[in-house]
């Protein structure tokens, strides 16, 4: 996936996330929730227990057992996910656009500023560059 294929979808599901929160849908938070958790595990990876406990991404604050949610319930509990989420979302939109983090499975190289850099010796030759780090240890 290119740098600009990850930013176009992370934008469309931030923008899916903020008309969840005005029109809240338990079926379409569930695709959403799945489309989002399969953009960001190709761009950085799965998340352990950890980290999805840490974001409380999927957690409702209030625990409904024993009955179907009523609709009020379950509204504020797709606003509360949908809120969550957007925001996880939102934080991989910043790292791979505006600090051209590298991500996994980026096609296309390394973003600028980004990588292991220029090597100060580079265009010495071999031996004199061997030579070189010799002498600086």
């Amino acid at each position: 996936m290119t740098r600009a294929e990850l930013i176009a979808r992370t934008r469309q599901l931030v923008e899916e996330g903020d008309r969840l929160l005005d029109q809240p849908s338990l079926g379409a938070l569930q695709v959403w929730l799945q489309l989002s958790d399969d953009l960001l595990v190709a761009a950085w990876g799965s998340m352990d227990r950890y980290h999805l406990a840490w974001l409380m991404v999927g957690k409702p604050k209030v625990v409904v057992r024993g009955r179907p949610m009523t609709e009020e319930e379950e509204r504020a509990y797709v606003r509360e996910v949908a809120a969550a989420k957007t925001a996880a979302l939102r934080m991989s939109l910043d790292a791979v656009e505006r600090q051209g983090m590298p991500f996994r499975g980026e096609d296309g190289g390394v973003a600028p500023g980004q990588g292991m850099g220029e090597l100060p010796l580079a265009g010495l030759g071999a031996a004199a560059s061997q030579d070189a780090n010799r002498r600086q240890r």
